[in-house]
């Protein structure tokens, strides 16, 4: 399966994998693939849902780690991004309608992939874009995915003069005068390896300079700024999310991991948000960035040590038996 996956030195495809391509009702072939575990009987298997702008090679070190406590991994790339289906002529602008679309993608991944090549129970573990659209998919996965691990959730941006709802007023206007599909931030993404200095995603220069790497050596993985559309549809599922009669509903078993020095999305709507939900609880890791899955050792071992001792089945079951 080597031939499927983008490799580059330092980042091998972890074994057992497999993959290919399933199409979505509205016409877009998306990329996924799956991993069993080292060693058998399998544990279960870990639904790892990225965040934007993030493609299924930059998950290989987690996926290893997944495999190494006995948890198998799916994952996919999310439509419009990675070496899914690009939804725009030009392949750099990260662009959806609606985060409804993501939802309905990950429902017939979950359908038509996981339950049929992956052995249960499952589990989810995403990461910021990824942890709001596992929150808004939740209600139809209550009964089928038995605990979610919900990394930076984007439930508000960090160090912005706007509030989200103030936000989506301000992308509506220019939605609806026509011009949705144009640049909200940024633009394309510029030539040349970013600089470390002034990263705002990890502390961890080697994880920075491998995934910086990545995207050099095989550019079309990548993406450029989002669109109007596409920050509007964000701060919508944001909204949509936090609803008080959403958070009533909620019936999944969910640990929040929060980023002590996120720059990216708010850390203190993580926190708020965690609280209200009465099947939730928080970890902020005090000193990471917000990627914390790429993060420096100190702080990606408190997320697998918390993501290990919250899901059943892996941390404290296989205690028990080694205490055996």
């Amino acid at each position: 399966m080597t031939d499927f996956f983008f490799e580059i030195p330092g980042n091998p495809v972890p074994d057992n994998a497999s993959g290919g391509f399933f199409r979505t009702p509205d016409g877009f072939r998306l990329r996924y693939a799956c991993f069993a575990p080292n060693e058998a009987p399998s544990r279960g298997t870990v639904i790892v849902l990225s965040g934007r702008n993030e493609c299924i090679e930059k998950y290989f070190e987690t996926i290893r780690d997944l495999a190494g406590m006995g948890l198998g991994s799916a994952i996919m790339d999310w439509r419009g991004q990675g070496a899914s289906d690009r939804l725009m002529r030009d392949p750099m602008r990260g662009h959806v309608v609606s985060f409804d679309d993501y939802v309905a993608d990950l429902r017939q991944f979950f359908a038509e992939i996981v339950e049929r090549d992956c052995p249960g129970p499952y589990f989810v573990l995403a990461h910021s874009t990824g942890s709001l659209i596992a929150l808004m998919a939740a209600p139809s996965f209550a009964g089928k995915v038995r605990r979610m691990v919900l990394v930076a959730p984007f439930l508000g941006a960090s160090g912005l003069p706007l509030s989200t709802k103030n936000i989506k007023r301000l992308m509506n206007v220019f939605y609806w005068v026509g011009i949705r599909r144009l640049y909200a931030f940024g633009g394309k993404r510029p030539p040349g390896p970013p600089l470390f200095s002034t990263n705002k995603l990890t502390t961890d220069e080697a994880r920075f300079q491998r995934n910086t790497l990545l995207y050099l050596t095989h550019p079309g993985l990548a993406l450029g700024g989002p669109t109007v559309s596409w920050v509007r549809a964000a701060a919508i599922a944001s909204e949509k999310v936090q609803d008080p009669a959403f958070i009533a509903g909620f019936k999944i078993p969910s640990l929040f991991i929060a980023a002590g020095a996120d720059e990216v999305v708010s850390t203190e709507a993580i926190e708020d948000y965690a609280r209200r939900l009465k099947t939730a609880s928080l970890i902020t890791i005090d000193g990471s960035r917000h990627e914390i899955l790429q993060e420096a050792d100190l702080y990606r071992e408190q997320l697998l040590a918390a993501f290990n001792a919250f899901v059943p089945g892996s941390g404290a079951e296989q205690s028990e038996k080694v205490s055996a």
